[in-house]
């Protein structure tokens, strides 16, 4: 299993952007599991992502943003950063 980011989790701009994604996962009735195949990330990283804990990459913001059909723009405002 993939370690929290040892100097980034927990941070209010990565628990907030992990917030917006739940969300707009949620909202299109997605399970993590679903998009976290979908993205081909895997599911435990992919709550990592949505509780905060992981620094992710700009490649999986992109592979996020696209499933959850949002633009990565659109998605960081959203998270309020």
């Amino acid at each position: 299993m993939a370690r929290p980011s040892p100097k980034h989790a927990g941070a209010p701009a990565l628990v907030s952007l992990g917030e917006t994604i739940r969300s707009a996962r949620l909202s299109l009735g997605l399970s993590q599991e679903a998009l976290a195949n979908a993205t081909n990330i895997d599911r435990s990283y992919m709550g990592g992502i949505e509780r905060g804990e992981h620094n992710l990459t700009v490649m999986n913001l992109l592979k996020i943003a696209e499933q959850i059909g949002i633009k990565p723009s659109e998605l960081i405002e959203q998270a309020g950063l």
